[in-house]
């Protein structure tokens, strides 16, 4: 296997067209996102991000470029990391990228994100639209990451509100966006916590329900949070197995989604593994 210094140096002697680095940072994730083996994605995401830093660096007010960075780092970070302290440096890169790609979208934009909490929804719904879900859904996406990569810094914790607030505003214009996933951060969301203490499961198990809906069955880490996340929470059992048993007889192959299938396979069967013991 080429080495990812060796990918360096090739890439930086080919002569590349504009129109081809522009469609690069895409490729790259969508080739990602394809894989269906996610040890080579393992190995080989270091010089992605490597490159796509260089092309960052090179192409600085590219939003474009700053959203797949971000996107990248953000999977990567949540994927790949071994523990907390590997997971916070990526985890403030993809933040960065997400923040800068936002800024260099709209200045407003940006300071709306800044401004109190409690004004964040007027904000979005007087001054923007269907046509900037993407960035905002980048921005809250690489936040929601950076704060469970900092969840125990209480500072970082306290910013959930915000990001809810900007996922449920690309929700209500878009519900089905990214195959389902964004329903799948919203579920994540509402079932932090139990009922008792301010947790909204029922929401949760909504949010997780549509994730299965908009994708056709086909987002497999939908089933997954939903049995670890809800069904856990509310100790029920039956749904808890159900739920991670689809998960592991669908076939993980789809556009866009095959290699977070193939990881949340590998976690169900880990969490079913561990049913009995969870639930005895």
């Amino acid at each position: 296997m080429m080495r990812p210094t060796h990918i360096l140096m090739l890439l930086a002697t080919l002569s590349i067209s504009a129109c081809s680095i522009s469609r690069l940072p895409d490729n790259l994730s969508r080739s990602m996102m394809n894989q269906e083996d996610p040890a080579i994605v393992e190995a080989g995401a270091p010089a992605y991000l490597l490159l796509l830093d260089a092309l960052i660096l090179t192409y600085p007010d590219n939003e474009n470029f700053l959203m797949a960075g971000a996107r990248l780092y953000g999977a990567y970070a949540g994927v790949f990391s071994k523990d907390p302290q590997e997971a916070k440096p990526l985890a403030d890169k993809a933040m960065g990228y997400a923040r800068r790609a936002l800024c260099e979208y709209d200045a407003d934009a940006c300071e709306l994100i800044d401004g109190p909490a409690d004004q964040l929804r007027a904000g979005l719904d007087e001054e923007f639209d269907d046509d900037d879900i993407d960035v905002f859904y980048a921005m809250g996406t690489a936040w929601a990451g950076w704060i469970q990569a900092n969840s125990d810094d209480w500072n970082a914790v306290a910013q959930l509100n915000k990001v809810q607030t900007l996922l449920s505003w690309v929700a209500e214009h878009d519900p089905s966006h990214d195959n389902g996933t964004l329903q799948v951060y919203l579920g994540v969301l509402a079932t932090q916590l139990p009922p008792s203490v301010g947790g909204k499961p029922e929401v949760g198990r909504e949010h997780f329900e549509n994730a299965i809906e908009y994708s056709d069955g086909h987002n497999l880490m939908a089933y997954v949070l939903y049995a670890k996340q809800y069904a856990r929470l509310m100790f029920d059992q039956e749904l808890h197995d159900s739920l991670l048993q689809q998960a592991l007889d669908k076939d993980p192959a789809y556009e866009g989604l095959t290699l977070i299938n193939h990881l949340a396979q590998q976690q169900a069967q880990t969490l079913l593994d561990e049913s009995s013991d969870y639930f005895e």
